[in-house]
């Protein structure tokens, strides 16, 4: 059969050959127009009792019955896509930019990024889609349309185009009401691995959603959650790559002078430092900055190197910061001695 000759309007017939394929079971007015299926074929197959289905303007499904989670992620981006060319049978794709493209995001992208947490993507009534602002489009039926100036580079997950975790979050959280809700999936994101707590709160922040007091309390749990993994994190990179016992979780002091500050992990022989930088998110972290910075620059003038490790370096790179901290204590020979200071449990 050649597909591309033009047939009767209403007659399904040139598609029956798609049924197969979720992405071709779910097609766009235009992509069916391609087929030979005019509107009012289209709409003629979807009357009651008929083959089709309308499942969201200008978007139809190819069989009668409920559509599969599957299609109704397909006809999601379809709809969402709707303005932009796309090739027949195929959801758009973002480009190299993101500018032009749509992705999945919110509740459906935290199912396809395997939180258990989120619900099944079936149970949802809407399923949210995230678009550049330019583009005018509306909400409907079960497509929830969220507009954004900065567009992320979308993941795959299951062959589509999903947005990243921080972001999902933000959108999920951005419709929540529920404490306990929010506080499950901020904790999954963290203890699943998916992402780090200052990423979380760098999207709820630009989302405008720290104003919210359960979001605030969630957040208050990420964080102490985020820093236990940490240090976690930080003490099997000593014990795993061998290197020498610390004192963990000292303030250091003059002798009868003030506080110097608090660190992670202290090594008084060879006057090695260790903190974590746990900071929420850098853009409203001006003063704490300064405070780090004014720390480890006091310090080191009383000859203290410092080493500032971030969750994400400690979980993406403990082998490489395990080298960068035995380099400073093999080094501490080469140094001037420090000058004498007390250290205390903190």
């Amino acid at each position: 059969m050649n597909h591309n000759t033009p047939l009767p309007p209403a007659s399904p017939q040139p598609l029956r050959h798609l049924s197969s394929d979720v992405q071709r079971r779910v097609l766009t007015a235009a992509q069916l127009r391609s087929h030979g299926v005019s509107p009012a074929g289209a709409s003629e197959q979807c009357r009651p009792g008929g083959p089709w289905q309308q499942l969201l303007p200008g978007v139809y499904v190819l069989h009668a019955g409920p559509p599969t989670s599957e299609e109704r992620l397909h006809a999601v981006l379809l709809y969402a896509a709707r303005d932009t060319p796309v090739a027949a049978g195929v959801p758009a794709q973002p480009d190299a930019e993101g500018s032009h493209g749509a992705m999945i995001t919110g509740l459906a992208a935290l199912t396809l990024h395997g939180f258990t947490s989120a619900p099944a993507l079936l149970s949802l009534e809407q399923i949210d889609v995230l678009v550049p602002r330019p583009r005018r489009l509306r909400s409907a039926g079960f497509a929830h349309v969220i507009r954004t100036a900065c567009l992320p580079t979308p993941q795959q997950a299951t062959g589509l185009p999903v947005a990243p975790v921080p972001r999902a979050l933000a959108d999920a959280v951005s419709r929540l009401t529920d404490a306990a809700t929010v506080r499950r999936l901020l904790s999954e994101a963290v203890r699943g691995g998916h992402c780090e707590p200052t990423a979380v709160v760098r999207e709820l922040h630009e989302a405008k959603l720290l104003s919210r007091p359960h979001v605030v309390d969630a957040v208050d749990s990420l964080l102490a959650e985020g820093r236990a993994i940490a240090e976690s994190r930080l003490y099997r990179m000593v014990r795993e790559y061998g290197l020498p016992d610390p004192v963990w979780n000292v303030d250091l002091r003059l002798p009868g002078g003030p506080h110097l500050g608090g660190l992670d992990a202290y090594w008084p022989e060879q006057a090695v430092a260790v903190e974590l930088d746990t900071r929420a998110h850098r853009q409203e972290d001006d003063a704490l900055w300064s405070e780090y910075a004014r720390k480890r620059e006091h310090l080191e003038r009383l000859g203290i190197t410092v080493v500032y490790l971030t969750p994400k370096k400690l979980r993406d790179g403990m082998e490489q910061q395990a080298t960068v901290i035995r380099t400073a204590l093999m080094a501490a020979g080469d140094r001037d001695p420090a000058a004498y200071v007390v250290v205390l449990p903190r």
